[in-house]
């Protein structure tokens, strides 16, 4: 079921970001407050949001570590990192309670090239390897 790449770094890599997913995904639960706060205030529902971004971190994270859902959850990933970038957005064009909890301004501007850092990462390491291939293989000759 699990079936992870080869290279020893991209099999880090993907485990690395199924963890980090996972884990800001049950954030999103435990710290919600947070992510209310970082909401644009344009958008609705602003907790709704932020248990739907982390169910689908939580989705995303877990879908990477299996074969046959790898695909999904990588596109999924990356478009849910496109979906909040609005908040990294107004987090730093309105950086007054973000500083006031300790993060600087500049923290709050590096978040906008790394949220793309992150999109290649999944990008990287969740794309079909070897092993991915061979299951794909498989799968369309039982059919």
């Amino acid at each position: 079921m699990f079936e992870f790449p080869y290279s020893p770094v991209r099999r880090a890599a993907l485990i690395l970001l199924a963890v980090g997913f996972v884990a800001i995904g049950v954030a999103h639960f435990t710290h919600a407050e947070f992510f209310v706060a970082i909401m644009p205030p344009y958008l609705p529902a602003h907790v709704a949001l932020v248990y739907v971004s982390g169910i689908a971190e939580i989705a995303g994270g877990l879908g990477v570590l299996f074969a046959p859902t790898r695909a999904w959850a990588r596109v999924g990933l990356i478009a849910l990192l496109f979906a909040v970038y609005p908040a990294n957005i107004h987090m730093a064009l309105n950086p007054e309670p973000f500083i006031a909890q300790g993060l600087s301004r500049a923290a709050l501007y590096a978040r906008l090239p790394i949220q793309f850092v992150f999109m290649a990462w999944v990008w990287w390491a969740a794309r079909p390897g070897r092993n991915q291939q061979s299951v794909e293989k498989q799968a369309r000759k039982r059919k």
